[in-house]
Parts: structure tokens; C-alpha cells; sequence
């Protein structure tokens, strides 16, 4: 199996179990997840300073560890706008993931550590 197939499929996963702790577990509000979904492609703007900027910055918003790490802290301290964010944040990383959009390399937006896109 192709590198590439595995972590759609991670994403897949990711993005499924993110949605299933959000919706079944928690019960949290659909429309806060349909609103913020797309949130994280907001640090696509850092391109128009250049793409090593545009790169560094969209990465940050891109991997699973902030998010990761604010979903440990929310269920810490029992905040649970902290937890429905940071969920939302892990789903639209799996979600892209799942459609092939990875991690930038600093050469052209099109450069992803899945494949060329």
C-alpha cells in the first residue's frame, strides 16, 4: 500500500473520530462545527507575505499537535469551549489529510509531504 493511501486513510480516521467524540459523546452543537470547520485555512493568507511564511505559518495550524495538546489541556481544566474548538481543529486536519492536502514545504503551496497537489 502506498505511503500516500495510509495517511488518507489516518485522515479519514482522524476526521472520523473527531466527529464521533464531537456529535455522539460530547453533543455538542452542529452549527459551531459547520461554522469553524474551515477556520484553520485562514493561515493560507501568510502566502501572500511569500511561501516560506506562507509555509511555516499554514503548518502550525496543520498539525496535530496544538490541537492535541489543547484537547489534554480542555479536559484538564473542564473547558469545554477550549474541547469543541480543539476537536474541530483535529477534524479539519484529518479532513485534509483525507483529500491529500498535507503539510507545506517551503517551496510552492502545491508542495506537500503527501504528493504534489
Amino acid at each position: 500500500m502506498k505511503t500516500t493511501t495510509i495517511l488518507r486513510v489516518e485522515g479519514l480516521a482522524v476526521l472520523a473520530v473527531s466527529v464521533y467524540v464531537y456529535f455522539i459523546v460530547l453533543e455538542f452543537h452542529w452549527l459551531a462545527f459547520v461554522l469553524l470547520l474551515l477556520a484553520p485555512d485562514l493561515s493560507m493568507i501568510g502566502y501572500m507575505k511569500n511561501n516560506k511564511i506562507g509555509s511555516i505559518i499554514y503548518n502550525f495550524f496543520h498539525t496535530y499537535t496544538i490541537p492535541m495538546l489543547l484537547i489534554i489541556l480542555s479536559v484538564a481544566i473542564h473547558h469545554t469551549v477550549l474541547l469543541l474548538i480543539s476537536l474541530i481543529w483535529v477534524a479539519h486536519i484529518g479532513m485534509d489529510r483525507l483529500f491529500g492536502y498535507g503539510l507545506k514545504y517551503p517551496t510552492k503551496f502545491q508542495d506537500t509531504h503527501l504528493e504534489r497537489i
